[in-house]
């Protein structure tokens, strides 16, 4: 038998399988006892397939989505702050030097990353809509306004350094 890529499409997987059981038996078609136990290794293969490329698919590297040898920084005030998994956000109303806004957003770690740096309602880095903050971030790829926060400046001054992941 030979390795399924993760984009293989699902009809050659279940063939491919196929061949490996008939392989593995050395038969054309698998009956019986012996049977039963090929289709269901075979099916417990796909399932546990199927369920790890999706995981694989969803997870990305910083460097596939930020410059993460590049770091700018913005000033603005927080309109919506999410604490949620597996990325918070942090949404910045940033006016422009010729007086238009842009609405940013900054990717975060994890609800339990920015629970540990002391972000959250009784933390001593709390921030709410309408703080005024200096985010120093990774900027997007794409040049969008998004980032990835590397460290944030609090309206107490305070200043909180993120761990790139």
């Amino acid at each position: 038998c030979w390795p399924v890529q993760s984009r293989t499409p699902l009809f050659l997987v279940s063939h491919q399988v196929g061949l490996c059981q008939q392989v593995y038996n050395n038969k054309a078609k698998p009956s019986g006892e012996n049977g039963m136990k090929a289709t269901a290794i075979s099916t417990v293969v796909l399932v546990g397939w199927l369920f790890t490329s999706n995981a694989l698919q969803a997870h990305h590297s910083l460097a596939g989505v930020y410059e993460i040898r590049k770091e700018s920084t913005v000033t603005g005030e927080l309109t919506k702050i999410a604490f949620t998994n597996p990325h918070g956000a942090m949404h910045l109303k940033v006016k422009g030097s010729d007086g238009t806004t842009t609405e940013w957003v900054m990717t975060t770690g994890s609800a339990n990353v920015l629970a540990n740096l002391g972000f959250g309602e009784n933390g001593a880095n709390h921030v709410k809509a309408g703080d005024t903050v200096t985010i120093t971030y990774f900027p997007a790829r794409n040049g969008k306004p998004l980032g990835f926060i590397r460290r944030i400046t609090l309206p107490n001054s305070n200043q909180v350094e993120f761990e790139a992941l």
